[in-house]
């Protein structure tokens, strides 16, 4: 069955195209410390092995940025950088990659004074001028915080929709088209919402998919099919990337996971009616990443997820996240959030800080504050 295909404009990503009806295609990003450059290369020979056409790294300082180059030497596949904080990192590693993506909500970080217009300038500039395409890649635990005043809180979409329009729009104001957009939550559900109301808007732009934090396998791969069957049946999305909450040797599984649900996307084999209700307890843990801290992250959250079984009928989330990138505002919408520097765990009970723990402690302090929660629950039914 051919899929159908909304009709966005064409961006080249080195030898890779999407957009215009080209295939969709499918990526991951490293989990390995892009300064060990011998175990970054690797990975990415193991996920283009695994048939990864576009692989993403993560450089978030100087030291980061030297082994990039030194690990473009050695690879082929289209490589993509994630800019953090520091968005004039990208005049320095732009001559090595093929794509620069940034985090409109993560502008404010790095010199808090300029306006975002005179950096994402800077940025596109950059781009155009090393042959580089982009990606405005707006998440649901950073949002631009002039957007999220505007909106009731309990409105989570309109702000990241409101973001990536302006910046699609002041992009092609300065006469800049080589991109693509994402616009990721956790919840299937917000994902399918917020893509949809993105395309009825701007159907020329292509769209890289995602379910943010989706978690480990397999319920990590049943939340992004959920929402990738909604979406790309409707001819929306140019690429996507499957996140899981997976050891370094097997990032893989992100890869195969994409191609298996496309493939059956195309042959018919989805479900009719998705039901995105959520009716027992949800665990959420970001992919393994270069950004993650302490690799001991990995085995927290399948620690996290084991202990917790008892709860599995009580309608709480639990967010496991595993860096200061997206731990702080990713875990906020959770009932219970844990996020993990290089030798604390932060927990926190919504918005609230609860105190940071070791990786020894934070076990028994989480069962300690889970058990208080569905004690609150029981007791208002």
């Amino acid at each position: 069955m051919q899929l159908p295909r909304n009709p966005t404009r064409e961006v080249k990503i080195g030898a890779v195209v999407i957009g215009n009806a080209h295939p969709i295609a499918v990526q991951s990003m490293t989990a390995t410390k892009t300064s060990n450059i011998d175990a970054t290369v690797a990975q990415i020979h193991s996920l283009e092995q695994a048939g990864a056409d576009i692989v993403r790294i993560a450089v978030d300082n100087k030291r980061e940025a030297a082994a990039l180059i030194e690990i473009r030497k050695q690879t082929t596949v289209p490589l993509t950088v994630d800019l953090q904080e520091n968005y004039r990192l990208a005049e320095v590693i732009a001559p090595y990659v093929n794509k620069l993506r940034y985090n409109p909500g993560h502008l404010y970080h790095h010199e808090p004074e300029k306006p975002w217009q005179e950096k994402v300038r800077f940025i596109a500039e950059v781009a155009k001028a090393n042959d580089c395409a982009m990606r405005v890649g707006v998440n649901c635990g950073s949002v631009d915080p002039a957007k999220l005043e505007k909106y009731d809180p309990k409105d989570s979409i309109s702000p990241m929709l409101e973001s990536a329009l302006d910046h699609c729009e002041f992009l092609e104001s300065i006469d800049f088209t080589r991109f693509c957009v994402s616009l990721k939550d956790s919840d299937p559900a917000k994902v399918v919402e917020v893509n949809i109301r993105f395309a009825a808007q701007r159907p020329d732009i292509p769209l890289h998919l995602g379910v943010t934090e989706a978690g480990m396998p397999p319920d990590g791969v049943i939340k992004t099919r959920m929402a990738f069957e909604q979406l790309v049946s409707k001819g929306i999305g140019d690429t996507i990337r499957v996140s899981l909450t997976v050891p370094n040797d097997r990032k893989g599984e992100e890869i195969e996971a994409g191609h298996t649900i496309l493939n059956d996307i195309a042959a018919g084999r989805v479900r009719t009616v998705v039901d995105f209700a959520q009716k027992g307890l949800n665990i959420i843990s970001c992919p393994s990443c270069s950004r993650v801290e302490n690799e001991v992250f990995v085995d927290l959250a399948a620690d996290v997820k084991k202990m917790t079984e008892y709860a599995k009928d009580h309608k709480i989330t639990i967010a496991v996240m595993g860096c200061r990138v997206n731990g702080p505002g990713e875990t906020d919408d959770a009932d219970l959030g844990l996020w993990c520097g290089p030798n604390y765990v932060n927990l926190k009970k919504g918005s609230e800080s609860l105190g940071r723990y070791s990786y020894d402690d934070i076990l028994p302090r989480l069962k300690g504050e889970l058990d208080s929660l569905i004690e609150q629950l029981s007791a208002n039914v």
